[in-house]
């Protein structure tokens, strides 16, 4: 991540499994708690839970949701790049 002067770079990549840091990083600084983020987002709160906690498991749609809820950040992916060999 590209950090300047503490804020989060306008533009970053991450992969899919980055996104669920963030996702917690983000709820935390609304000072949400989890129950709060399941209501929000209409999920149960082992949802959430398994979103933070479990990189490897597939909620990619809930955390994108919850960035674009708590944080100024938009959210666009995938993205693949092609290059000439």
């Amino acid at each position: 991540m590209f950090v300047k002067r503490g804020v989060m770079a306008e533009k970053q990549y991450y992969g899919p499994n980055e996104l669920a840091g963030l996702a917690k990083k983000y709820r935390e600084e609304k000072g949400k708690r989890r129950a709060d983020a399941a209501r929000d987002m209409g999920v149960k709160q082992t949802s959430i839970f398994h979103a933070e906690e479990s990189p490897e498991k597939p909620y990619t749609k809930l955390r994108v949701r919850m960035i674009e809820e708590y944080s100024p950040f938009r959210v666009t992916g995938p993205v693949f790049l092609v290059r000439r060999k």
